[in-house]
């Protein structure tokens, strides 16, 4: 377990002085569950120092991700109050080591929910949903990474924007979504590409957090998963997503 916290100290310390570390396991034979540990342990530094809690990211939700990547399930990670950005609110670029952004349907819950549950029982928990804007950086040097590196950084999330909330009553299944930069639309897609219906990622992040002992709570924010390719961020940029009926998120980025 020593190294394991160890590999928490360093990725860590990446994080928070926005630095590249080394791969910790380059050849991909670390235990996904030792991968987790890792990261746990780095986000509870984060809670120590004065982070709270706030929700959980889905990644790996497109099926040709999972097929390209050896796995049969999703992955996720955790997310605290520091991460999230104020839609329209300006980031320093320097908080990043190699940001990318990807638009995703953000869900917020009104009660808890654990466990193996139903599309129906995820629904229900469902307060509102919302567009959102996920910014992913990995922390490790010149953008390689196993799988485990990648689930041991928090599954490589590091910031997040949520637009206007709106009632969940209505199919959300197959919204047209388009990501721009600076007006210019650079992906277009829905969110059906999200496991083909966003709900699948909310009763996967039940079962896979309530797993690890840390069920999902009343007001926690849920982030689905990329509905599209990630697009590289550039300093003096403003990205945005515009969803079908649900409007817009959006966030600029400054040297």
């Amino acid at each position: 377990m020593s190294q394991l916290l160890e590999f928490a100290t360093l990725l860590d310390e990446a994080a928070q002085s926005a630095s590249a570390t080394a791969q910790i396991d380059p050849e991909g034979k670390m235990p996904l569950a030792d991968a987790y540990a890792v990261q746990a342990a780095s986000i509870q530094r984060r809670v120590e120092r004065g982070e709270r809690r706030v929700g959980v990211k889905m990644g790996f939700t497109s099926r040709a991700k999972m097929i390209q990547m050896g796995i049969g399930d999703v992955i996720w990670g955790r997310l605290t109050h520091s991460m999230q950005v104020e839609e329209g609110a300006s980031v320093p670029f320097s908080r990043f080591v190699h940001p990318r952004v990807e638009p995703e349907l953000a869900f917020v819950l009104k009660k808890p929910l654990a466990g193996d549950v139903t599309a129906v029982e995820a629904l229900a928990a469902v307060e509102a949903i919302a567009p959102a804007l996920e910014i992913i950086d990995s922390r490790y040097q010149d953008f390689k990474f196993s799988l485990p590196d990648v689930v041991a950084d928090n599954a490589s999330s590091s910031g997040f924007v949520v637009g206007a909330w709106s009632d969940p009553c209505q199919d959300f299944s197959n919204l047209g979504l388009v990501m721009s930069v600076d007006g210019r639309p650079v992906q277009v897609g829905s969110t059906a590409a999200i496991l083909g219906h966003p709900l699948r990622s909310l009763v996967a992040a039940a079962r896979l957090s309530a797993a690890a002992g840390e069920p999902l709570q009343a007001g926690w924010i849920v982030m689905a998963g990329g509905a599209t390719p990630a697009e590289w961020i550039e300093p003096g940029r403003y990205v945005s997503v515009d969803m079908e009926r649900l409007g817009c998120a959006g966030f600029h980025v400054h040297p």
